[in-house]
C-alpha cells in the first residue's frame, strides 16, 4: 500500500483527503496539520507522495520544498491550494514540485496525478540504485558524450545526470542559448538509454508552419475529401527509439496539449480521426527560452511546462565556461582533419590563435566555434593554424573596440541572479539567511528568481 503524507493546517481539508484515500483501499494516509513538523517527520518515516499545502502558518509549502531540495529529499509533492496563482505554482515546480491542483480538486483527477507521481518516485529511486557507484567526475560511459567535450564541473554534472535520466522513459525538456548543443546532449541521452538501437528523429519546431505541424507531428487519417491519403507522424516513425522537438516554444497551444497527452498518457490520435493509438517513444523538447517565466503564461501551456520541468536541464553558455574552449577546438580540429582525409597530427593550432579565441564571446556558442574551427582549417597554409585565419568579422570583435581581455560582458539581472542563487545555496536553501546575507528582503529575493 502507497503511504501519502498530507500536509495542511485545514483540520477539514485533510479529514476529508484521509477519508477519501481510506476508501480506495490503495493508500495509507498520515495527517500533519502543524507544518513544523514535518522536517522531522520526513527523517523518521518514509512516504511514497507528499499532498502539500502552500499557504500555511509557521512554515509554508514553500519553505518545505526548498527544505527538502537542500536535503535532497526527493520524495515526489503534489502541490494543493486554494489560490489559483500562475507565478506561484511556477515558483513551486522551480522548487521540485511534481505537480500543483487547485482546491476543489477532482477526486479521479488526484488519484491520476498521485499515481503518476508514485510512478515516478518509483523510477527516480531505481534510477538512483543504478547509478550509485558513479563519482563526481566519472560517467559511466563517455564515448556516448564524446561529442561534447568539457572539463567543467557543471558540465561534468549535467553529464552526470543526464546518463541517470536516460535510464527510463521520462520526458526530458533541455534549454539554453543558441548553440549550446541541446541537440548534441539529446543524442547523448537517447545513445546511452535503453532505447539506443531505436531511432532518433529531430525536428524543429520553428521550421514548419503551425498550420502543417500538427500532420507532421501525430499524422493524418485519410481525408474525407479523399485529397490527402494516410500519414504517418513523427511520434510514428520515432516508435521504439526518441523525438527530439527543438523550439518547443514554438508550436500552438492546441498542438501543445495534444502533446502533454502523449507524455502523460502514451496516447495521441491522428489528424482527421478518433482513433487513440498507443505511443511507444520517448519525448526530449528544448527551447532557447526561459518558459517558466511569467512572460510566456499566454503562449505556453502551464500543464505541459510542469509536465516538462520535471526533469529539466540547462546548459551554460561557452562564455561561461572557457576551460572548454580549448577541448572543443582540439575535437573540432580532428572532425574536420579526417573530412579532408588529413593526417590528425598534420595541423595544430598557434598560441596565438589559441588566446585570440580564449577572449571571444561565442554569441552563437559552440556551433559558432565549431564553424571558426573549420573555416580556419579550410584557409591554413602550412602545418599550424594561425591569427590570420581568422575571419574579419571575429577579429574585429576580438580586437580593441571589440571584446577583449577575459572580461566577458553579461547582463546584469544575469549576474544579479547568479549571486543570488549561490547566496541561497550557501545558506542550505534558506531564504531568510540569503536575503540578511545580501541585504535585501526575503521577498525581493523571491521576486528576483522568480523573473531572473
Amino acid at each position: 500500500m502507497n503511504r501519502v503524507l498530507i500536509v495542511d493546517d485545514d483540520v477539514a481539508v485533510t479529514n476529508y483527503f484521509m477519508v477519501f484515500l481510506m476508501q480506495t483501499e490503495r493508500f495509507e494516509s498520515t495527517v500533519v496539520n502543524d507544518s513544523r513538523d514535518v522536517e522531522k517527520l520526513l527523517e523518521q518515516e518514509k512516504f511514497d507522495v507528499i499532498m502539500l499545502d502552500l499557504d500555511m502558518p509557521n512554515v509554508s509549502g514553500i519553505d518545505i520544498l526548498i527544505m527538502m531540495q537542500s536535503r535532497d529529499i526527493t520524495i515526489p509533492v503534489i502541490i494543493l491550494t486554494g489560490a489559483n496563482d500562475v507565478d506561484l505554482a511556477v515558483r513551486s515546480m522551480k522548487c521540485g514540485a511534481f505537480d500543483y491542483l487547485i482546491k476543489p480538486v477532482d477526486d479521479e483527477h488526484l488519484i491520476e496525478v498521485l499515481d503518476n507521481a508514485i510512478e515516478q518516485g518509483a523510477m527516480n529511486r531505481k534510477i538512483d540504485k543504478l547509478t550509485e557507484a558513479f563519482t563526481h567526475e566519472e560517467l559511466k560511459d563517455r564515448r556516448d558524450f564524446e561529442h561534447l567535450p568539457t572539463t567543467n564541473p557543471d558540465m561534468i554534472l549535467l553529464f552526470r545526470n543526464a546518463e541517470k535520466v536516460a535510464k527510463c522513459d521520462l520526458s526530458i525538456f533541455i534549454w539554453g542559448e543558441q548553440g549550446t548543443g541541446k541537440e548534441s546532449l539529446a543524442k547523448a541521452i537517447h545513445q546511452t538509454s535503453l532505447r539506443a538501437d531505436g531511432p532518433f528523429i529531430a525536428v524543429d519546431g520553428a521550421a514548419h508552419r503551425q498550420e502543417d505541424f500538427s500532420s507532421e507531428l501525430f499524422g493524418r487519417a485519410k481525408d474525407w475529401s479523399g485529397k490527402h491519403d494516410k500519414k504517418q507522424g513523427f511520434i510514428e516513425a520515432a516508435a521504439g527509439g526518441t523525438l527530439f522537438i527543438d523550439n518547443i516554444d514554438s508550436l500552438g497551444l492546441p498542438v501543445q496539449a495534444r502533446l502533454k497527452r502523449v507524455i502523460q498518457n502514451s496516447e495521441f490520435y491522428r489528424d482527421n480521426s478518433t482513433e487513440i493509438k498507443k505511443s511507444n517513444v520517448r519525448i526530449i523538447v528544448s527551447s532557447t527560452r526561459d518558459l517558466t517565466s511569467s512572460k510566456y503564461r499566454d503562449s505556453f501551456s502551464r500543464d505541459l511546462l510542469y509536465h516538462l520541468m520535471v526533469n529539466s536541464m540547462k546548459i551554460p553558455p561557452l562564455r561561461a565556461r572557457t576551460e572548454d574552449i580549448p577541448p572543443i577546438i582540439d575535437y573540432f580540429l580532428k572532425k574536420e582533419l579526417v573530412k579532408l582525409n588529413r593526417e590528425e597530427n598534420s595541423l595544430s593550432v598557434s598560441e596565438d590563435f589559441l588566446n585570440l579565441l580564449m577572449q571571444y564571446n561565442y554569441p552563437d556558442n559552440v556551433q559558432e566555434l565549431q564553424n571558426i574551427i573549420a573555416c580556419a582549417v579550410v584557409g591554413a597554409e602550412g602545418n599550424e593554424i594561425t591569427p590570420d585565419n581568422l575571419s574579419p568579422f571575429i577579429r574585429e570583435r576580438i580586437t580593441p573596440g571589440g571584446i577583449t581581455g577575459d572580461f566577458t560582458p553579461a547582463l546584469l539581472k544575469d549576474i544579479m541572479t547568479d549571486h543570488i542563487e549561490k547566496t541561497i545555496k550557501y545558506c542550505g536553501g534558506n531564504l531568510d539567511q540569503a536575503a540578511a546575507l545580501l541585504g535585501i528582503s526575503v521577498d525581493e529575493v523571491s521576486d528576483h528568481m522568480e523573473n531572473g
